[in-house]
Order: C-alpha cells, then sequence, then structure tokens
C-alpha cells in the first residue's frame, strides 16, 4: 500500500480517518492513549503545511441523532492541548469546511451521519468531495466496512494508509508472519468460543500458547482436572481436547480461587488437583506464575491478549503481575492487544518494556484470525498498477 509518506500534501486538503474513540467522563477525556498514538501523523500533516481534517467516531450514538453525550468536543480539547494549538470542532462539516494550510480542524463524530455504519456510497462521496487526500489510518475500525473506513477509499482523488495503521500491519505481519522463534501466544478471555478462531488460526504457527481465564478452564476441565464453580463451556470440551493434543499448551499447576467473584472473596492457593466444588478459579498460582515466566524469558517473539487473571482484583491480580513483567523484562519482540491487556500493561507500569501496543481491539482479533480487514483490502485494491 501506498502510505501518507509516499505523496506530497503540502498545500492540499487532507482528510484522516483516525481512531480517537476515547473514554470520556464529565466532558474530560479519562485515557488519551488513542489520541497519543495518533499525534504523530496529524504532527506531520501540519509539518507538511497540509489543510488538515480529522473524522473519527465516539461510542453507539443513534445515526442522524446527535448527542451531546457522544460529542468529540472533549477530544477537540485534549487535541487541541497536545498539539499546542487551537482545534476547531466543525458540527455541520458535511457541507464543506474552511481550512487553512497548517489548521487542524476535526469533524464531529461520524456516527452522526445516516449511512456511516451501512457503508452508504453517498454519503462516502460527500466525505470524499471534502478533500485532496484521503487518510486511512484507523487501524481500530479497519475491520469494519463503513463509509468513513472503507467506502471513501473507493472514491477519494488519492487514498493511502497512514503511518499508524502501517505501523501496526507491520508489527503484526512480524509476529505471525517473520516471527524470531520460540514464538509464544498468550491468550486470555472469558470463553474458548469467543476466540475459539483464534486459537484455531494460531495453533499451527506458535510454539507456545499460555491461556488464562475461562478459556484456560475449559481446558483444565478437558485434561480431567477439578474446575469447581469456575467459568468454562461444557459443550467445547472436544475442542480443548484437540488443542492440548498439540503439545503446545501448558497447564497451570496451581492456582488462586475464592469462593465468589468479588474484591472481598477470600484467595487462596490450591494445586489445580484440589480445586474445591465451591471454588472459582480466578488466577494462576505462585508456581505457575514462574513456570510461565521461565516460557517468556526463553521466547523470540511474544503475542499477548488478555489476562491470566482477574488482575483488577489486587489478591488475583499477581499472575497477569508476574507475566506482564516477565514480558517486559524479555528480549522478545513483543505486540499486545485489547482493552483488558493495555490496561494490565499500564496498571503494572510495564509500558516501556513492551515492543508494540495495538491500538486495535476486534481488528486486532480479526487480524490474528486471519481475516481480511476491509479498508486494507481497499486500500491495496486502489493502489495496484492496474488501478
Amino acid at each position: 500500500m501506498r502510505t501518507l509518506y509516499d505523496i506530497n500534501i503540502t498545500g492540499k486538503r487532507v482528510l484522516i480517518r483516525q481512531d480517537l474513540n476515547v473514554p470520556v467522563t464529565d466532558g474530560r477525556v479519562t485515557s488519551d492513549a488513542r489520541i497519543l498514538a495518533a499525534l504523530p501523523t496529524l504532527q506531520y500533516a501540519l509539518q507538511q503545511q497540509a489543510a488538515v481534517l480529522v473524522m473519527s467516531h465516539l461510542g453507539r450514538p443513534a445515526e442522524g441523532h446527535p448527542e451531546p453525550h457522544y460529542s468529540l468536543a472533549p477530544v477537540a480539547k485534549r487535541l487541541s492541548e497536545l498539539l499546542g494549538q487551537t482545534v476547531r470542532l466543525a458540527s455541520n462539516w458535511l457541507t464543506g469546511v474552511n481550512v487553512a494550510p497548517g489548521e487542524l480542524v476535526l469533524c464531529e463524530n461520524v456516527r452522526f451521519c445516516t449511512g456511516e455504519k451501512v457503508n452508504d456510497p453517498e454519503l462516502a462521496k460527500q466525505m470524499s468531495a471534502l478533500c485532496d487526500v484521503y487518510v486511512m489510518d484507523a487501524f481500530g475500525t479497519a475491520h469494519r466496512a463503513q463509509a468513513s473506513t472503507e467506502g471513501i477509499i473507493h472514491v477519494a482523488p488519492t487514498a493511502v494508509a497512514g503511518p499508524l495503521l502501517q505501523a501496526e500491519l507491520d508489527a503484526l505481519e512480524k509476529v505471525l508472519h517473520k516471527p524470531k522463534r520460540p514464538l509464544l501466544a498468550i491468550i486470555g478471555g472469558s470463553k474458548v468460543s469467543t476466540k475459539l478462531n483464534v486459537l484455531n488460526n494460531i495453533m499451527p504457527q506458535v510454539d507456545h500458547l499460555i491461556t488464562g481465564g475461562g478459556i484456560a478452564n475449559t481446558l483444565l476441565a478437558a485434561a480431567g482436572y477439578p474446575v469447581g464453580k469456575s467459568l468454562y463451556e461444557p459443550d467445547l470440551l472436544d475442542a480443548a481436547n484437540d488443542m492440548l493434543a498439540s503439545g503446545k499448551i501448558p497447564l497451570p499447576t496451581d492456582v488462586v480461587v475464592g469462593e465468589s467473584f468479588s474484591t472481598d472473596t477470600t484467595a487462596t492457593v490450591k494445586p489445580i488437583t484440589e480445586v474445591g466444588d465451591n471454588d472459582l478459579i480466578l488466577d494462576i498460582g505462585l508456581e505457575t506464575a514462574a513456570d510461565y515466566s521461565r516460557i517468556i524469558h526463553a521466547s523470540g517473539t511474544i503475542l499477548w491478549n488478555g489476562p491470566v487473571g482477574v488482575f483488577e482484583f489486587p489478591a488475583f491480580a499477581n499472575g497477569t503481575r508476574t507475566l506482564s513483567e516477565a514480558v517486559a523484562a524479555s528480549d522478545a519482540f513483543s505486540v499486545a492487544g485489547g482493552g483488558d491487556t493495555l490496561a494490565a500493561i499500564s496498571q503494572f507500569g510495564v509500558t516501556e518494556g513492551i515492543s508494540y501496543q495495538s491500538t486495535g481491539g476486534g481488528a486486532f482479533l480479526e487480524y490474528v484470525e486471519g481475516k481480511t480487514l476491509p479498508a486494507v483490502a481497499a486500500l491495496q485494491a486502489r493502489n495496484r498498477p492496474s488501478a
């Protein structure tokens, strides 16, 4: 794909689709991680004296019904602070926006536009009429074929990938197709079913697979271990046994259990063979954490999506903390993705030790599943020599 760096944008109107879908409380951005990830692209466009328009969604408003709760006004304010210049918020931007070279204007929530989610061609044409160059830089929405992410690529005068989108794809390419061995995947989550496609796609590629949460519980049950009242999926025991047959999945030897899913339940460490009928497995034990850490330190590449315990509860945070610190301390190239994973990285202060943190949730998982991301496919098709 051609990228923003491959073309001259000086003096041109550049429309950039970013993923600025950040948490907002009482009109204030409470986590600006996605804004910070987008910042280098925006700064580059401004330095090139482009007239910059930025699109993003925020939350899930009803299309055609703008709601103040979902306004990008707090994002415009935070962008102004980070860029050191005023960022205007344009409400009725589809009818045209005055923007000067070296200026950045944020367009109000694209999901206020009727037809965004269904990828309405006419809406895509309206968007494309605003610019000379369209830049798709929102990896977090690249798995959605919508007007602002995919439809516009087909009709914009010029359409290219943004640096952030390209960096995400490069990092995942390095992990999934050009890994330094051994390749380790750490996959946590409440259910095997929600990540079954991910597990099936990566199993042939990885050398080791560490699991956590309900996924690990289902594997333990399939192996014949007691899991008490723990969340697991009985109907997927056959699939779990098939995965265990690969010999790539280490199982916990000890776990931390409680009698209820709450912060005040008593945490007890037990060998996996002694989990009681009333126990909930909420974390891995010290022995297991040490075993998994040794696997991490011996790895050349690590793909991480999901915690191994209920790290939000202090009594059950040690497993995820230990693995987070091991990943950060290892020499492996590591890519982490998913909201819970990034929250754990932040909570345990290991950000600097992770090679790449993906801004995508659903897009990250779909790429790891082996699916084609519509926006990426459209960019590739648009930039073929015959196009």
